[in-house]
């Protein structure tokens, strides 16, 4: 145990009540590299069912391998039977929560801070509460939060946690609230969408607890089938009986206990009616819950790492002593992931989610916040459990039948302190026709458990979309299009079922407004204009008043973004006359009301906004503002501190209450609340913009400049609100122009016309049009990013950082290779310190299969850039495998720690293994058996320092067979028997491969030869002609990525040809199927086909260097 952890467990209250403090803790942390200054795209990701797009976020690819302690300010909560440690700067998560009574951490406590490569940005933790929002996993996980603590008039305390997100623009709290006398921790969620148009979430709170053999995920009991990640596969639960993850459990085994589970698992519950899931420790009695309103919190989930060694070395990337750990997950508005939902524009949802410790009940069967319930039967005896998280007195706990007689009845005082347990007797008595309850002093049940009879309903898994051109109507093509944008697909486009359905019917009034929507998203304004014109056509055919307002609504929108404010205002007015569009549509009108100085109409329509939605904190925060031009400033004042209950981190009314006030002590709390972070002070100072409320922007941002790290748009912003007050602001745009460039990533759709400005007011600011061109390339406008990239570079030629984003424009978007190789070099010989650049180049160079030789000597001169990185530096011993230097390849990889991204493993056994099995395969040639029998040894174990350890199933045939060889040639007939034995099992089924543990075709190859050895020879033949005619029937296919595809092994840096691949794939297996019949020659013709294509195929290599063995 490290000595921090004993500190932190020491308890601190032991009567009734609630503490709060904040404080320095040093904790052991292994530290995340620095941030990519670079852009990331990546627009074809797939990370978590979803896209894995982290523009406009930085990624971190390095993990140190030493720890050192780090001091971090955790804030504390605690009573008399919990003590919670939260860590603001690591995205506000609950890092420790610790059973007091007990004397446990009832949620996996870390004792070290020790990130892999796991979230979607790169760092990730594992271990306490972790909130993901609004995707998974959360893009500020490793990020810190804003953070208060409010003292409540019952005694309880919440320490609240607030984060405006950068990707979608989205604000959400978290409020950790411990009450005197009560043993759970109460989290309040909050929401909120400061948005103008629909944004999609999820929210699934994300506890770790620790795992053995012992260890049981806790479901409901009417749980009795599981779904996969996007429903597309299902499992019997807890028996599972049929193949789940590739695991065949058709024997019957209980996946709710860990120690069953051998590989990387999810399971989510479908359809439960109970408010709990939870984990149970067997051999301790003890466990933990999550209890929340089934009806807003239906995602009950278990993932595991898996039990094998795969997920074993997973653990230790994670922590250095605590060991194991599962997920046991709880969704908020999802069931599935992905599963989002929407929130509606200026939207706020809220909820409450409980967790708990307990002990000695075994597996509830009910559970409320308040009590906890286990009823059993055993040998003609019926056990009752009971446990309550609080004290009740006088409790009346009852055990009837359904025919009204009273089985057991007795009074007793509940609390945390004494687990009720009583067994009662009884003969011919069904589980089915009895009722446990408990009820209060006065007579009112408080909850109860009867087992209800199994109803196994058939669970279908969800199937792909069709292709636009196979959906039946425009109906299900508008649907289609929806869903890929409300669950942000990765891999097919909503804009295709759009532009379809509008192909059969051009007037289709929710096609034409869902495209125009999508293209207001990515800043084409006057394009989206007329999607919009179009549906609200249709809809005025028959009369002026249609049943929908959202197209005028949007229309209001897309105009006001160009800058048509009083076709706007009459838009957004028209939309009002629709309900559903109020709270949107008059706060639109509100706006435009003072930007026109019409500040008493404009109070009116923020009035009426507010009507409609009391929680749009946007909306209150240009009432306090526009009171306070109406020098109201009395009401002004009450309205500021009425909203501030509502929401602490109203960042906009914390502004205002200093405008009203003149108070240096008002501004300092804002300073505080906002934590030094540039990004909340700019989102409210483009509030005021939007209000022609410019002083008060410029006002803003000019004290956030005083006590935050500044970008480039921090003044882009300020240049445009003085020119919109008709300010000079030429200083202003030159600080913005000679502003660091590092990690300006903009994508708000403000930012368009702030630097659309400055290149106006400032042509020379090379700048500008490099920010921009980042933003139209996240949001998919390629021409118009190439546009601006060539511009920066016309303007100045000596940033690395535009030429690198030509590279990868001219290659991906405009398939011109040579220019983007030009502008890569050009990038990295002005920047020859920037190891991602390295790095892309080298792919570069190897997608355009650039001699081996020609790249490792690029590699080696820049040999201090290679030791940077995992990838580069993998890559670099992948080059002596493929020119044959395979004891140096083992060298390199054998003295280095590596950190693999999730999702993306196998690539470092891979080439461990590679170079082991062909060094032992000449060694065998030579005679040298004892050593090849070593090295071949050496591939079934994965040495710790690969990061990684080995898949449960993984296929070994080749290992197996060339032992085979060794011992043959050793003499040692027996043992080549063996070997060949082992090598010639396993699927023989030849199948695409795209993920590291799918099916690979040389391990069939060796099935075969294996059989040949053990004079098999009609079931090698077998083999080997499945082989060729898998090959030569798929030659010709058109790939598409699957549909449900979790995650991708590779980021995608350089487009690739998935009908090339799957073309080099089958005709590898049409040359391993005819080396095997006999056929070298053919082979070899095939083979050379392949290399004529592709020189980087590591399975080419090895079996030209069989052929060449042979010959």
């Amino acid at each position: 145990m490290e000595k921090i952890t004993e500190y932190l467990i020491k308890s601190t209250v032991e009567k009734s009540e609630v503490k709060v403090w904040s404080e320095a803790v040093a904790i052991p942390t292994y530290e995340p590299g620095k941030p990519e200054k670079n852009p990331i795209f990546l627009e074809k990701r797939v990370y978590q069912g979803s896209s894995g797009v982290v523009y406009p976020y930085p990624v971190i690819e390095k993990i140190s391998d030493e720890k050192h302690d780090k001091i971090y300010n955790a804030v504390f909560l605690e009573n008399e039977y919990l003590k919670i440690m939260i860590l603001p700067e690591l995205g506000g998560r609950v890092q420790m929560a610790y059973d007091k009574i007990k004397q446990r951490h009832f949620i996996y406590y870390n004792q070290v801070i020790k990130p892999a490569l796991v979230g979607l940005t790169g760092p990730w933790i594992s271990g306490g509460i972790e909130f993901n929002w609004p995707q998974h996993h959360r893009p500020s996980t490793f990020l810190p939060v804003d953070y208060s603590i409010e003292y409540n008039a019952d005694g309880s305390i919440t320490v609240w946690v607030n984060e405006y997100e950068k990707m979608f623009h989205q604000k959400g709290m978290a409020g950790f609230t411990l009450y005197p006398g009560k043993a759970y921790l109460e989290i309040k969620g909050k929401l909120y969408n400061p948005n103008p148009v629909p944004q999609t979430f999820l929210w699934w709170a994300n506890p770790a607890v620790a795992v053995n053999d012992f260890y049981q995920s806790v479901f409901p009991p009417d749980v009795h089938a599981v779904f996969d990640h996007g429903k597309r596969d299902v499992s019997t639960f807890p028996i599972a009986t049929g193949t789940y993850y590739k695991i065949d459990y058709s024997a019957g085994v209980d996946i709710s206990n860990y120690k069953n589970i051998p590989v990387p698992t999810s399971y989510m519950a479908i359809n439960s009616e109970f408010n709990f899931v939870g984990g149970y420790e067997n051999d301790t009695q003890a466990g933990v819950l999550h209890v929340a309103n089934h009806h807003v919190s239906p995602g009950k989930k278990q993932w595991t790492w898996g039990n094998g060694d795969f997920g074993k070395a997973w653990d230790r990337n994670l922590t250095d002593e605590d060991g194991p750990y599962i997920e046991l997950m709880a969704g908020v508005f999802t069931d599935n992931q992905p599963d989002f939902s929407w929130l509606q524009p200026y939207e706020e949802k809220t909820f409450t989610q409980y967790f708990l410790p307990y002990r000695e009940l075994g597996v509830v069967k009910n559970a409320s916040k308040d009590i906890l319930l286990n009823m059993e039967q055993s040998e003609g005896t019926i056990i009752l459990k009971a446990f309550a998280t609080s004290k009740i007195q006088n409790a009346l706990l009852e055990l009837k039948h359904r025919d009204g007689s009273i089985l057991y009845s007795d009074r007793v005082t509940l609390s945390p302190e004494i687990v009720f347990a009583k067994e009662v007797k009884t003969e011919h008595v069904k589980m089915q026709d009895i009722v446990f309850s408990v009820s209060s002093e006065t007579g009112f049940e408080l909850l109860s458990v009867k087992t209800e009879p199994i109803e196994r309903e058939q669970v279908e898994a969800a199937k792909a979309a069709l292709s636009p051109e196979d959906t039946s109507n425009c109906e299900q093509l508008y649907l289609t299009g929806l869903h890929l944008e409300q669950y942000r697909h990765a891999i097919y486009k909503p804009t295709d079922y759009y532009l379809e359905a509008l192909r059969r019917d051009p007037g289709d009034v929710r096609n034409n407004n869902a495209m125009g929507l999508w293209l207001l998203r990515r800043g084409k304004f006057s394009e989206a204009e007329g999607y919009f014109r179009k549906a609200i056509a249709t809809q005025l055919q028959r009369n002026p008043n249609p049943y929908d307002g959202e197209p005028h609504y949007n229309l209001g929108l897309a105009l006001q973004y160009q800058g048509k404010l009083s076709e706007a205002y009459a838009a957004f007015y028209k939309s009002c006359w629709n309900a559903a569009m109020q709270d949107a549509g008059f706060f639109g009108c509100a706006q435009i009301s003072s930007i026109n100085g019409q500040y008493t109409d404009a109070l009116d329509e923020i009035e009426k906004s507010l009507v409609r939605n009391w929680h749009n904190h946007k909306a209150r925060a240009l009432k306090s503002a526009i009171l306070r031009k109406l020098e109201r400033t009395t009401e002004a004042k009450s309205w500021v501190e009425d909203s501030l209950k509502t929401d602490l981190f109203n960042f906009g009314c914390l502004f205002e209450k200093y405008l009203l006030s003149k108070n240096v002590t008002d501004l300092k709390e804002m300073h505080r609340l906002m934590r030094g972070e540039i990004h909340n002070y700019e989102i409210v100072a483009l509030d005021y913009i939007a209000a022609d409320l410019y002083d008060e922007a410029v006002m803003l941002l000019e004290e956030g400049a005083k006590v935050c790290t500044t970008t480039p748009m921090t003044y882009y912003y300020m240049a445009l609100a003085l020119s919109k007050a008709g300010k000079d602001n030429q200083s202003i745009l030159l600080k913005a122009a000679t502003h660091a460039p590092d990690y300006c990533f903009p994508n708000r759709l403000e930012a368009i016309e702030a630097l659309e400005y400055a290149q106006t007011a400032n042509p020379n600011d090379s700048k500008a049009p490099f920010y921009l061109g980042n933003l139209w390339y996240d949001k998919r406008q390629y021409p118009e990013a190439i546009a601006c990239w060539e511009k920066s570079a016309t303007l100045d030629d000596n940033f690395p950082t535009v030429l690198r984003n030509l590279a990868l424009a001219y290659f991906n978007k405009l398939n011109q290779p040579e220019k983007a190789v030009d502008f890569l070099e050009r990038a990295f010989a002005q920047d020859s310190t920037d190891a991602r650049i390295l790095m892309e180049l080298d792919q570069l160079y190897k997608r355009l299969c650039r001699p081996h030789t020609e790249r490792l000597e690029l590699l080696e001169k820049h040999i201090e850039l290679v030791e940077q990185r995992d990838d580069v530096y993998l890559e670099r011993a992948t080059l002596y495998n493929q020119l044959g230097n395979y004891s140096k390849a083992i060298e390199l990889i054998d003295r280095r720690i590596f950190h693999p991204w999730e999702g993306g493993e196998g690539k470092v056994p891979a080439q461990y293994q590679f170079a082991r099995v062909e060094l032992a395969k000449e060694l065998i040639l030579k005679k040298d058996y004892a050593k090849s029998i070593s090295l071949l040894n050496e591939c079934f174990e994965y040495p710790h320092n690969l990061g990684e350890g080995k898949l449960h199933g993984a296929q070994e045939n080749d290992f197996n067979y060339w032992l085979g060889c060794a011992y043959e040639g050793a003499g040692m007939q027996e043992q080549a028997i063996k070997h060949w034995e082992l090598a010639k099992e396993g699927n023989n089924e030849p199948a695409a491969a795209i993920f590291y543990n799918d099916q690979k075709p040389d391990k069939i190859l060796y099935q075969g030869l294996a059989l040949l050895k053990l004079n098999k020879l009609y079931e090698a033949e077998r083999v080997f002609n499945k082989l060729v005619s898998y090959g030569e029937s798929h030659l010709s296919d058109r790939i598409k990525l699957d549909y449900f595809a979790v995650s991708l092994p590779d980021l995608l840096i350089w487009d690739d040809d998935l009908n090339l691949r799957n073309r080099i794939h089958c005709l590898y297996m049409m040359a391993l199927g005819h080396y095997g019949l006999g056929f070298s020659d053919r082979s070899t013709e095939l083979l050379n086909e392949i290399k004529a294509t592709d020189i980087n195929h590591q399975g080419v290599q090895s079996l030209v260097s069989l052929i060449k063995q042979e010959g």
